[in-house]
């Protein structure tokens, strides 16, 4: 199959590769751009392990393929914040312990930190409503919640 070329912004730096025209975003920002927090968990868009924003949108990264990109914006976890400076959703999980195993927390924190920028007055319900793109399989999600809404009040 022939590769196709790709220009973007990846975590604030343009980024040019060639990629496979059936290859899914997921698989690119993982196997090949070296962002290991996208996880492939269920390949179909119902865990939400894989969340990135693309252009300032929360989606599943493994329903975009890679040549959809182009001329696009995408963020990952590793582009919300370092260990120095972390995000204030990323700095409130470490807070309040709203992380076990792990494997989730990256695409929640990417939701979670759209959702406090562009609804940060949401109720818990409509957290709750949210975030059901994000699946946990450790927890009840209470912890999360709350250290969301620790991010909020800053």
């Amino acid at each position: 199959m022939r590769k196709v070329r790709v220009s973007f912004t990846l975590n604030g730096l343009k980024k040019t590769d060639e990629v496979e025209p059936n290859q899914t975003l997921c698989d690119y920002l993982h196997d090949v751009a070296g962002t290991t927090s996208v996880k492939k968990g269920c390949d179909t868009g119902e865990c939400g392990a894989c969340t990135v924003l693309l252009d300032d949108m929360p989606v599943t990264s493994c329903l975009v393929l890679a040549p959809q990109v182009e001329g696009r914006d995408v963020v990952t976890v590793e582009g919300l914040g370092t260990k120095l400076v972390p995000n204030p959703v990323q700095q409130a999980f470490v807070e309040h312990d709203a992380v076990q195993c792990g494997y989730c927390i990256p695409g929640m924190i990417v939701t979670l930190s759209w959702v406090r920028e562009h609804v940060p007055r949401a109720s818990d319900a409509e957290i709750k409503r949210l975030m059901s793109g994000n699946l946990c399989r450790c927890t009840g999600y209470l912890q999360q919640i709350e250290a969301l809404k620790a991010a909020i009040k800053g």
